[in-house]
């Protein structure tokens, strides 16, 4: 082991292999600032660029692009309310706050300190529990995931700071949203009403983008004429500093957070986004006061950035070890290495030894140069909340419908965000908080497909997820959440009817 980290490095640190690793994260870096283009566009646009490139190299610059789009994407989300994609979504209802109240710099560190703790978690797994992550990964047939899934939605509802009720409400709409489209086993078209447009379903970007950044826009439309987008203080380094204790308060969620991120990582079709969600929900149940989350608590912020770099960086132990892509930017990358005459699967660390180890080193060299890069800028990107509203709001309404526009070239996407946003501007008027519907959105599709072949499987036969066992104990997991809850209704309404 000790041979093959040094032999990466070697490789990683040549002077040809750090410049395409420094090209990856600097473009990564300034694409996840815009939001919209994400990670997929970023690795399709530049990988003709690769082909005259040697292997490790070309690689090394892919993944760069591939994380450096993560640590780009936390800026706009915590100074502008605006997730470029939906790893990003849960930042929003702890970061922007922080930002409000005049600490966007700490959210900024916190974010950055975060995403290189989880990473750095998530490569040293990697090294060392590669083969038994895999190995756990194939115990994950449709009924686990099932199961997975819906005690992540269940989890959701948590995420909510007002009643759980409508917390659980917003995870449904999100998953009635997830269903538009063509039916993928039986190509029925479902809830298009006769828009052709409609049945590739909803773009991801699109509803991230109206829940959280046009529904911003709209409820601050009454300040347009004057202020700025956050508190007029000072900016300077001291500002940008972490307050006492404050690290030490986060430290535990960044743990936590790069554990779920590299379990999530490893699981195909799963990833970032759920990962991020679940860590928000967990650090909520582990805090003494969870009243303050929503309201700027840094381990809102600390512990789902920890959990998404470290699940980029396990991303790719199915898609090294095995050849099989977790998601769309995996296969991607798949798609590189084959074009380089590299067969990803078991042989890969033999046959081309420099290629894999090389690649893995330069994951930490690559994070540890985001972390340079980003840090100084911190001060830029925390001025821009020094814009007033009239001129900063209408340049954020550009980038939502270039971005969304981007995500398919198609204007009837950029009236989808429209309509969304004020959907999601009236539900946060009446209390719905925007979070749960989005990751039920996200879950909704893969929960119906896992759902359907699992009972496929089974020949119909319900019981396959009580008589699995991972599945059996999600779904205990799901039933003592739901006890809990009523229970705690019940007790709520019998003092209620004492006093």
């Amino acid at each position: 082991m000790l041979d093959n980290i040094i032999l990466g490095f070697q490789t990683a640190l040549s002077l040809h292999n750090l410049f395409y690793s420094f090209i990856g994260v600097f473009i990564g870096n300034l694409i996840g600032v815009l939001p919209g283009i994400g990670a997929l566009a970023a690795i399709s646009m530049l990988l003709p660029i690769t082909y005259g490139l040697d292997p490790a190299g070309a690689l090394m610059m892919l993944a760069g692009l591939y994380y450096g789009t993560s640590y780009g994407g936390a800026t706009t989300t915590i100074l502008l309310n605006l997730p470029g994609t939906p790893t990003h979504a849960v930042v929003c209802l702890d970061g922007h706050p922080m930002a409000k109240q005049g600490r966007a710099g700490s959210a900024l560190l916190m974010a950055m300190i975060a995403s290189f703790i989880g990473a750095t978690i998530g490569i040293i797994l990697m090294m060392a529990f590669g083969p038994l992550l895999v190995e756990l990964s194939f115990k994950f047939g449709p009924a686990e995931y099932f199961s997975l899934m819906l005690l992540g939605l269940l989890a959701a509802s948590t995420l909510t700071t007002g009643a759980p009720l409508k917390g659980i409400a917003m995870v449904l709409v999100g998953l009635i949203m997830g269903v538009v489209g063509t039916d993928i086993n039986t190509g029925v078209a479902r809830f298009t009403f006769g828009i052709p447009e409609l049945q590739d379903g909803l773009v991801v970007v699109a509803v991230a983008m109206g829940l959280f950044g046009i529904a911003d826009v709209l409820s601050h439309a009454n300040q347009l004429g004057t202020g700025t987008a956050v508190s007029s203080s000072k900016i300077g380094w001291r500002a940008m500093r972490l307050q006492k204790g404050e690290f030490k308060q986060s430290a535990p969620a960044i743990g936590r957070g790069a554990g779920i991120g590299a379990f999530f990582g490893v699981l195909p079709g799963t990833g970032g986004s759920i990962a991020s969600f679940m860590s928000y929900a967990v650090e909520k149940r582990f805090s003494r006061e969870p009243k303050r989350f929503g309201k700027g608590a840094i381990e809102g912020v600390a512990g789902p950035e920890s959990a998404n770099s470290s699940a980029a960086q396990t991303a790719f132990i199915p898609t090294l070890s095995l050849g099989i892509p977790g998601d769309a930017v995996m296969a991607l990358m798949l798609g590189a290495m084959m074009i380089h005459n590299i067969q990803p699967g078991p042989q890969l660390m033999v046959d081309h030894p420099t290629v894999f180890w090389g690649l893995i080193a330069s994951f930490w060299i690559g994070n540890l140069l985001l972390l340079f890069l980003n840090i100084p800028l911190v001060g830029m990107w925390v001025k821009l909340l020094s814009v007033p509203y009239r001129l900063i709001y209408p340049a954020v309404l550009f980038f939502i419908c270039i971005g969304v526009y981007s995500a398919n070239n198609n204007l009837f996407d950029v009236g989808i965000v429209l309509i969304i946003g004020l959907f999601g501007f009236v539900a946060a008027r009446m209390g719905f908080e925007p979070a749960p519907l989005l990751l039920g959105f996200v879950l909704g599709p893969m929960m119906e497909e896992n759902f359907r072949r699992a009972l496929l499987l089974s020949r119909g036969d319900m019981t396959v997820f009580l008589t699995r066992p991972i599945s059996a104990v999600c779904m205990t997991a799901v039933f003592a959440m739901l006890a809990f809850v009523a229970f705690k209704r019940l007790k709520q309404r019998a003092r209620e009817v004492e006093s």
